[in-house]
């Protein structure tokens, strides 16, 4: 999944619109992967995992930085998630799928809140670059 010229400026693009609340984007995207899919609940067992939880909003402003990360870090992802790969395969074993999974409701939670901005070649852009952030934190399992 190489991202090209064009795709690293959708994606700044798209980030730009929505870092401000990007927290509150992140969190909808967890609650929307653990209706969708709820095996996904299995890694959070210790954690509040009901609609608007303080766990999910916590949990949603984490996954929103490491988006931040790695489009701040868009040339060099691996580099930029490097310690949050090692903790994913090395310590909390989340089964690799579901970064596909939560990528996915990312993207509906973006659309669902700013109609108009993934238009199709945007929405490639965001899905490839997601797909990258998802291989890089799973590069490390065994």
């Amino acid at each position: 999944m190489v991202l090209t010229d064009d795709d690293k400026s959708h994606v700044k693009h798209v980030w730009s619109v929505v870092q401000s609340h990007a927290g509150d984007i992140g969190a909808e995207a967890i609650t929307r992967m653990f209706a969708a899919h709820p095996t996904t609940k299995t890694y959070f067992a210790h954690i509040d995992v009901s609609p608007g939880s303080a766990d999910i909003k916590v949990h949603g402003k984490k996954v929103a930085a490491a988006i931040g990360e790695a489009v701040a870090h868009i040339d060099n992802i691996a580099g930029a998630l490097d310690k949050l790969s090692d903790l994913h395969a090395q310590k909390l074993r989340v089964d690799p799928v579901n970064f596909a999974l939560l990528g996915h409701c990312f993207l509906v939670a973006i659309a669902a809140h700013h109609q108009g901005l993934l238009k199709a070649s945007i929405l490639v852009s965001m899905d490839k670059f997601l797909g990258r952030v998802g291989a890089v934190l799973t590069c490390k399992y065994r």
